[in-house]
């Protein structure tokens, strides 16, 4: 007489039981119950939404001027270089035209900053920090708010120390120096080169510049390639228009400027380009 034996099946329904666990846990994780982030610090957020704050601060610089009270708000994203990442934002900004008008702010805003390193390791306050960790209603704001208090206490506002401006004062027009034109097959064609250049010949950048012709304008600002040069900007001119240049802020007006010709070594004809210089007296 034999006997059959049946193998043992209890390791299998272990290994089933625990996928079943691990597939409704995972169900209950994403789908049924996921994490909501009600209170988040800045520097937790997505990148894109890292970008959109950026782009109010530098907003608000630009009317209040408090540079104090936007670094203490840059330092809560966390950059480990808030004048980089603002740089690196108004030129991907600037490249995709400028949809929410920010690349100027932007700009401005890191030329400050790089004015006044004294004031770069500026700390926030604890109250901003409350205050821009997102609201009941799910909104951001960028207002710092205290609680009542029976004790009355100073409000302390960060002042930005003394610094070097790089735009032009009131009544310092600036003066063009005669054209040059370029001839430079690695250029674009017709490529339009504008640098903009202080009393002490350093650069000035988030400078806007009004390129007009006949029937269009167009405004450019300075700073936007800081590889090619705070102070540089460009413009790549169409064939047989003539264009003319100037600040916003104050300087000549050049008229007249159209992409040269220009001929390589075998003869064949291309567009050149113009280089214009703008320099405070």
């Amino acid at each position: 007489m034999s006997t059959k034996h049946e193998p043992s099946r209890g390791s299998w329904y272990l290994l089933t039981g625990l996928l079943i666990g691990l597939a409704l846990g995972l169900l209950v994780a994403w789908v049924l119950a996921p994490v909501e982030y009600l209170e988040t610090a800045p520097a937790s957020l997505r990148p894109d939404f890292k970008d959109k704050y950026r782009g109010m601060i530098a907003s608000a610089y630009l009317v209040t001027g408090d540079l104090g009270r936007a670094q203490s708000r840059l330092s809560l994203l966390g950059d480990v270089d808030p004048v980089q990442a603002l740089t690196l934002q108004a030129q991907n900004t600037h490249a995709a035209g400028d949809p929410d008008g920010s690349a100027y702010a932007l700009a401005r805003l890191a030329d400050a900053l790089k004015q006044s390193p004294s004031e770069a390791g500026l700390s926030p306050t604890p109250e901003l920090i409350a205050s821009l960790i997102q609201s009941p209603a799910g909104g951001a704001t960028l207002t710092p708010t205290r609680r009542p208090s029976s004790v009355l206490t100073p409000i302390y506002t960060p002042t930005p120390r003394p610094t070097r401006t790089p735009t032009p004062t009131v009544g310092a027009a600036f003066v063009a120096v005669a054209p040059e034109s370029i001839c430079d097959l690695n250029l674009p064609e017709g490529l339009l080169q504008i640098e903009v250049k202080d009393v002490a010949g350093q650069p000035i950048p988030g400078v806007e510049i009004i390129i007009s012709w006949e029937d269009g304008e167009e405004h450019i600002f300075t700073g936007l390639k800081p590889e090619l040069g705070n102070g540089y900007s460009d413009f790549v001119m169409k064939p047989n228009i003539g264009y003319s240049v100037q600040l916003a802020s104050g300087s000549q007006l050049v008229t007249n400027l159209s992409a040269p010709s220009c001929q390589t070594d075998g003869g064949e004809s291309y567009r050149g380009g113009i280089l214009l210089l703008f320099q405070q007296p």
